[in-house]
């Protein structure tokens, strides 16, 4: 009978302590569920974090990617020209960005006089000051830059308006006149979300016109 009672006395305590067993590890599955699902949430929000800053990164490249196709400053076109006009008065024909040399990221405006005499026009791409002008001994002044001179002299758009019309298709990098065939027109190369293209600027309405040759 004693040996009875001491058998269930020692099964009893071996279900209940089994039954602790089975608790404590019931909770520890729980507990290192829970650590393996704020473990894969944080992994997942470092993720996210990364790529929110890869993002920002892209879009910062984008930003430099264009502003390095221009000046190095907030200078536009269209207000380098007029700067140069204001120097040197007469008629502006181009205006790009130098890319080499002591110059390189200023705006050089070419203005040609009344007699054909040209002249370079450097402006500082951050003021908009005049950095100096020169003539330009290279320039021929032919028959054909004559002709270009006169039509233009009589535009209604000049290099100036013809650049303040072509910002709505983006940075305006370079004016210059393009001859076609003895048709004389305005040519300005923008660059808008890292793409550059082309276009022909009618002298009396301004008009813009993709140049699809190119």
């Amino acid at each position: 009978m004693k040996r009875n009672i001491v058998i269930a006395t020692l099964t009893a305590a071996a279900l209940v302590t089994g039954g602790t067993v089975a608790a404590f590890a019931a909770g520890d599955d729980d507990t290192t569920a829970q650590r393996q699902t704020s473990a894969g949430a944080q992994v997942i929000a470092d993720r996210d974090d990364a790529d929110d800053v890869n993002d920002r990164d892209d879009a910062d490249d984008a930003k430099d990617d264009d502003r390095t196709a221009t000046a190095d400053g907030d200078v536009t076109a269209a207000e380098a020209i007029a700067a140069a006009l204001k120097h040197t008065p007469d008629t502006a024909v181009s205006a790009d960005v130098d890319d080499d040399g002591a110059d390189a990221g200023t705006w050089d405006v070419d203005v040609v006089k009344g007699d054909g005499a040209e002249y370079s026009v450097k402006v500082a791409p951050d003021s908009g000051k005049v950095l100096g002008a020169h003539r330009d001994t290279d320039d021929d002044n032919d028959s054909e830059d004559r002709a270009e001179l006169a039509a233009l002299k009589g535009a209604e758009f000049d290099a100036r308006e013809i650049a303040k019309a072509a910002a709505a298709k983006g940075t305006v990098t370079e004016v210059g006149v393009d001859d076609d065939n003895g048709t004389v027109a305005w040519s300005v190369e923008t660059v808008k979300n890292n793409v550059t293209s082309d276009w022909k600027g009618a002298l009396d309405t301004g008009k813009l016109t993709q140049d699809q040759d190119d």
